[in-house]
């Protein structure tokens, strides 16, 4: 068995790094009375693998790290017999936790830093949110987990075995980039429901819109225009949430912009700021009406993963998917304000970046990348307005229109004035 040992300061450095992964989960065990270990024992423990790793990878084989691991257990073994003794049973969270610390420690010698850190953060927010996480836990219906069971079958059974080749006309048919979408509007409905019932409606509803518009601001749109349609109660938090989608779809699509074609960065910034700065003032005017009203009701949600929006919303997109590829096939580069706007209905991330390649080429000005790019976010927004209008109603229509043509507006201000 050979390892990679960092030459010159790699040894100094994964040291270091053990130490600052034993403070990392230390600190958090330091801070609470019923445990043994804290933040001297989990240093010593995390920097202990690194060292048993390295005296171990000298000797020519494992068994010094797994001494040191059998060491560490019987240590831990006494101690809870003591804390027995004394009517002090503590469980076993910190004995999982020093073992955890142990085999990270001989992972950064191995040379798994990053991985080490990563798996460090993690144990760290699972001690430190014990509460939540309990109090989770005795929420949980088995309908929630039935809904559990069947998101991670429509993402880990089926989305896998899919196949990923174009078929159809114009070979504008993906099956798994279909089934994607039905994933990841069945995992939006999930996250909502889980940051609803850990973190509470009022902030579950901010940090549904901002990571749903990272993620898919059209999927967002269509799960909490049908959250309102069902549930009249949630009509203004709903609202909130698609507004709140749709800024972070600008502020993504602009960062993405400014990787992929540096020169388009000011014109594109320019007109996406015209837009996020009205959707910011009318989602913070929301929410100051809601903090006046009260407490935000909970969603009594039956199954989070909403399997008949999602498997609608993929029809729906194969059916636009292949329009786009009729009207690219008729248009030509002639046409690449019809294709934007066509494309960009349900998929701006498709229809901006083949812009900006484009542009790149230098197959187009940067004056017409600038105008296709709008007109893509554009044609999406118009399309999320008529999701919000269909499926959520006249009732919410009357609390998301205003912003989100607050925001097109801004758009086409600064298309204007450029």
């Amino acid at each position: 068995m050979s390892f990679v040992v960092p030459e010159l300061a790699g040894p100094v450095e994964a040291f270091s790094t053990a130490l600052g992964v034993g403070l990392l989960v230390g600190m958090e065990r330091e801070r609470r009375p019923d445990t043994a270990a804290g933040l001297r024992t989990f240093a010593l423990v995390a920097m202990l693998g690194c060292l048993f790793a390295l005296l171990g990878e000298k000797a020519g084989g494992p068994w010094l790290l797994v001494a040191g691991l059998l060491v560490i257990s019987a240590a831990m073994v006494a101690s809870n017999f003591s804390s027995r003794q004394e009517e002090q049973y503590r469980g076993f969270t910190s004995e999982a936790a020093v073992i955890v610390t142990y085999g990270l420690g001989a992972a950064i010698w191995f040379g798994y830093s990053t991985l080490a850190v990563m798996l460090a953060i993690t144990t760290t927010i699972l001690l430190y949110f014990k509460a939540e996480l309990r109090q989770f836990s005795e929420r949980t219906t088995p309908k929630d987990i039935n809904s559990m069971l069947q998101f991670a079958v429509l993402s880990l059974v089926i989305l896998p075995i899919l196949p990923s080749e174009d078929f159809g006309p114009y070979n504008a048919i993906n099956p798994r980039q279909i089934w994607w979408m039905v994933v990841l509007i069945s995992g939006l409905a999930l996250g909502g429901y889980l940051a609803l019932r850990i973190i509470g409606a009022r902030h579950g509803a901010a940090l549904l819109g901002i990571f749903g518009g990272l993620a898919s601001s059209t999927a967002t749109t269509m799960m909490f225009s049908r959250h309102a349609r069902d549930h009249a109660d949630l009509t203004r938090m709903s609202a909130i949430v698609i507004l709140i989608a749709n800024v972070m779809v600008m502020i993504r699509l602009g960062l993405i912009s400014g990787v992929v074609a540096p020169a388009l960065v000011t014109p594109i910034a320019t007109v996406f700021a015209c837009g996020i700065v009205p959707g910011v003032v009318m989602a913070l005017y929301g929410w100051k009406i809601l903090s006046a009203g009260g407490a935000l009701p909970m969603p009594e949600v039956k199954n989070p993963t909403e399997l008949k929006t999602a498997i609608s919303f993929g029809l729906l997109y194969a059916v636009v998917l292949l329009a786009s590829a009729w009207l690219q096939d008729i248009a030509g580069n002639s046409g690449l304000y019809i294709v934007a706007l066509a494309s960009g209905l349900t998929d701006a991330d498709a229809s901006v970046l083949s812009t900006l390649r484009m542009f790149n080429l230098e197959k187009i000005s940067g004056g017409e990348a600038v105008i296709a790019v709008t007109l893509a976010l554009m044609a999406n927004l118009v399309f999320k307005i008529g999701l919000v209008v269909s499926i959520g109603g006249s009732h919410l229509a009357r609390y998301a229109l205003p912003g989100l043509i607050a925001i097109g507006s801004g758009m086409a201000a600064g298309l204007m004035l450029l």
